[in-house]
């Protein structure tokens, strides 16, 4: 009789216990939930975080309010959202580099991205796309390649915002398939577009929204995407993949994450709020050079490794360590 008593207090206490789990996630957010974001204010990241947070505001009835944490090519705001507690109340918006390519380029880290966060949903792919001063004398990817090829080795050179970012590690792969040996210069910040309108660099990989101004107002000159498939934000701009070399595909792409150990369920319910946040921003995305995605966290969980193992090989073949 005890042991039945004790058994059914069990059951009941077990019962209770998942009741108020299920509550709490149907209820969730019941306070305001920190996005940090990992890059400066202005940047990407930051834009499409703030686009996201507010319309999960709007419809969620609690504040989603972004904390930028730059530095360390995006290391320091992750380890922040890896470290905070795993109560849903702290995710962060994050994109290929800290997730992705930064695993395999520092040696050092005190967490694993891949493991240590748990993913939620894929948002937007962003492509890179490469451009150049209107003052280079190409207009094509075809004359691209022929002006490369012409150039003594070692003269051509190109920008990127860091080594080790996706916009060095596009370029090194398309000079690896032409063949070409060209000078990698790292930047910070909008020196690289400045010296790249000025023709004082021949090319960069940049990604859409951080050019898309400049490519519309004639400053720059776009000659193809990263992407598998052409980009939406740019319409008639091919992508190198269909320009002879089928196997290229590179470029930016950005997701929600939360802390391990989130509940499933608070993950799902973010899930499907982002999914439904997705649909009256998908043309305001576009416009700015994103290519809205969705999805489930599984596929989104998926990319990353298939990411993960992609970037590995590119940046062990390409040399390239932190600065």
């Amino acid at each position: 009789m005890i042991k039945l008593i004790i058994a059914l207090g069990f059951q009941a206490l077990l019962g209770y216990a998942f009741s108020t789990h299920a509550q709490s996630a149907q209820d969730y957010p019941t306070k305001p939930v920190k996005i940090i974001v990992s890059f400066t204010a202005g940047g990407t990241t930051d834009i499409i975080a703030r686009s996201v947070g507010l319309n999960l505001a709007e419809k969620l009835k609690q504040p989603f309010v972004i904390e930028n944490k730059p530095g360390a090519g995006g290391n320091i705001g992750t380890e922040m959202a890896v470290r905070a507690p795993a109560d849903g109340y702290t995710v962060t918006i994050a994109s290929v580099g800290p997730i992705a390519i930064n695993p395999t380029l520092y040696k050092d880290l005190r967490f694993d991205a891949l493991v240590d966060l748990v993913p939620v949903v894929l948002i937007a792919d962003v492509p890179n796309v490469l451009v150049v001063s209107p003052n280079l004398p190409v207009n094509t990817f075809a004359e691209f390649v022929a002006y490369a090829k012409a150039k003594p080795a070692g003269t051509l050179n190109y920008a990127s915002t860091g080594t080790g970012t996706s916009s060095h590690l596009s370029s090194f792969m398309l000079m690896e398939a032409l063949g070409v040996s060209a000078q990698h210069i790292p930047y910070k910040g909008a020196e690289a577009l400045n010296d790249l309108i000025a023709s004082r660099i021949d090319f960069m990989f940049a990604t859409i929204p951080s050019v898309i101004a400049q490519i519309k107002g004639s400053r720059l000159r776009a000659i193809a995407v990263s992407s598998p498939k052409p980009s939406r934000s740019l319409p008639g701009i091919p992508t190198v993949a269909e320009n002879g070399f089928p196997d290229y595909a590179a470029g930016s792409w950005f997701g929600m994450l939360a802390p391990k150990g989130t509940p499933q369920a608070i993950i799902d319910k973010l899930n499907k709020e982002v999914n439904l946040a997705m649909i009256p921003l998908e043309q305001r995305f576009i416009q700015e050079g994103a290519d809205p995605v969705g999805g489930t966290a599984a596929y989104f969980q998926e990319f990353i490794r298939k990411e993960h193992l992609k970037w590995k090989k590119v940046v062990i073949d390409s040399g390239a360590t932190p600065r």
